[in-house]
């Protein structure tokens, strides 16, 4: 059986990738290449899956909410993702980048019965990444 709960958080990037020339990262990346950035109203979904427990519950809902807060939005809300997340100031901050680092931000920490089993991060209305986290 799997849980998910649902989060909200803000933040800016850039993407570019620093070996690419200005014209390679402006035709890899558009208008997200902006050398001001732009932000996203993003929306993380967060899959536990487990057994119920005794109180018929496969997760404590308040433990999960206090464990991604705690890990990831304290981290991620209201940043500029390429200034204040210290991985990407290497990495280009792509949502397929912050799925993964969101995995391993949890992960370091889980301390939950239930096990993680998948991230969903919604950028826009058309764009949606999925992370499923190996057993």
């Amino acid at each position: 059986m799997t849980l998910t709960r649902r989060y909200r958080f803000a933040a800016s990037h850039r993407l570019h990738a620093d070996p690419l020339s200005e014209e390679e990262n402006r035709i890899l990346y558009g208008k997200c290449n902006n050398p001001y950035g732009h932000g996203h109203d993003y929306v993380l979904e967060v899959t536990v899956e487990g057994v119920p427990d005794s109180s018929g519950q496969i997760a404590d809902r308040a433990s999960l909410d206090e464990m991604v807060r705690g890990q990831v939005l304290s981290r991620l809300d209201h940043m500029n993702l390429n200034q204040d997340v210290r991985e990407f100031r290497t990495l280009v901050p792509t949502t397929e980048n912050l799925a993964s680092l969101i995995e391993k931000m949890l992960l370091e920490h889980w301390n939950l019965p239930a096990r993680l089993a998948r991230l969903r991060i919604s950028e826009t209305e058309r764009n949606a990444f999925e992370l499923e986290i190996a057993r």
